[in-house]
C-alpha cells in the first residue's frame, strides 16, 4: 500500500492511497478521511460508493463531508468506482460502463471477470485491508452513496448486514433489472440470465431479508434520471411490502449534482452516527 497523498482538514487528515488488489487483480485506489477523534483510538467507519464517471476523489473534495465526519467521528472511505487500465475491451468506450462503471458487482462474464470484482473488493478485500492499516472499529461499519454507489450501498447492505449496521443513499439505482443503466451493465458483466441478477438489485432483495436499522434515501426531484433510470417508488413499495424502515425523502428543485449531495450530507452522516455511535 502506497500513500500519495495527504493534507490536513478539520483537525483530521485525508489521505489517496493505493494498493495491489487480490480481487480486482490490478492496482486500486481509495481515499480516507480519519476524523481527530483517530488520534486517540479506533472510530466507527463510513464507506461510500460513488456513481458513474467518478472516481476516489470525487466525493471528498466535492461533498464537504470532513466538516461533519469530523464532529461525530466517523472515519470516510471512498473508493475507486471501478479497476483502471486493465486493457479490458469495451473499458473506456462508453462512459456508462467498464471504467467508472463497475456497477459494485463481481462479474461472471468474461473478460470482465478477470477484474470487475467490485462487490467482493467493497466487502471483503478493502474493510479487511483499511481494518489492518487504520485506526477504524470493523465492529461499528456503515455504507451509503450516489446513483450507481447508492445502489451498490444497499446491495453490499441488505446482503451484509452483519457487516454493514447503517446504510443510506442519494439518488440511487433501486431497481437496476429494470432500467437502462442496469440492464446494459447487467447483461455484460453478469450475462443474459436475469435469474442471476437479483443477487445485485435492491428491489429483489428488500423482499428476501429487511435491513435491520431504517433506510435513508435522498432523491431530487428535478433529477433528470428520476423517471427513466432511478425510480424509487418501486423500491419504496417493495419496502412496504416487506415491512422495511426506510425514509425516503424527495426534494424539490434538486438535480443529480454534488451541489445536491453537499445540500444533505450532514443529514447523512448524523443518519450514521446515530447508530454507529451507540
Amino acid at each position: 500500500m502506497h500513500q500519495k497523498s495527504q493534507q490536513v482538514c478539520f483537525d483530521g487528515t485525508i489521505a489517496l492511497y493505493t494498493h495491489t488488489s487480490d480481487r480486482c487483480h490490478c492496482d486500486m485506489n481509495f481515499s480516507i478521511y480519519l476524523p481527530p477523534q483517530a488520534q486517540s483510538g479506533p472510530v466507527p467507519v463510513l464507506y461510500f460508493l460513488s456513481g458513474l464517471t467518478c472516481d476516489e476523489t470525487n466525493f471528498t473534495t466535492k461533498s464537504g463531508v470532513q466538516q461533519f465526519a469530523a464532529q461525530h467521528g466517523l472515519a470516510i472511505v471512498a473508493p475507486d468506482t471501478s479497476p483502471r487500465g486493465t486493457a479490458v475491451p469495451d473499458e473506456a468506450e462508453a462512459w456508462d460502463f467498464g471504467s467508472g462503471a463497475g456497477f459494485y458487482v463481481d462479474a461472471t462474464q468474461t473478460p470482465w471477470n478477470q477484474h470487475y470484482n467490485m462487490y467482493s473488493y467493497i466487502t471483503q478485500e478493502l474493510p479487511d485491508l483499511i481494518a489492518a492499516h487504520f485506526p477504524v472499529n470493523a465492529h461499528r461499519q456503515g455504507i451509503f452513496g450516489h446513483s450507481m454507489g447508492g445502489h451498490g450501498a444497499l446491495v453490499c447492505a441488505l446482503r451484509n448486514p452483519d457487516k454493514f449496521h447503517s446504510v443510506s443513499a442519494f439518488a440511487p439505482i433501486v431497481a437496476p433489472s429494470q432500467c437502462p443503466w442496469g440492464e446494459k451493465a447487467f447483461t455484460h458483466y453478469l450475462g443474459h440470465d436475469r435469474a442471476t441478477w437479483k443477487a445485485y438489485d435492491a428491489t429483489d432483495l428488500i423482499q428476501q431479508s429487511t435491513f435491520p436499522t431504517q433506510i435513508l434515501i435522498d432523491q431530487g426531484q428535478a433529477d433528470n434520471f428520476l423517471t427513466n433510470q432511478l425510480k424509487p417508488e418501486l423500491f419504496e413499495a417493495a419496502c412496504q411490502r416487506a415491512g422495511q424502515d426506510i425514509d425516503l425523502r424527495y426534494r424539490d428543485g434538486y438535480d443529480h449534482s454534488y451541489y445536491f449531495i453537499a445540500s444533505f450530507i450532514a443529514a447523512h452522516i448524523h443518519h450514521h452516527a446515530t447508530i454507529l455511535n451507540t
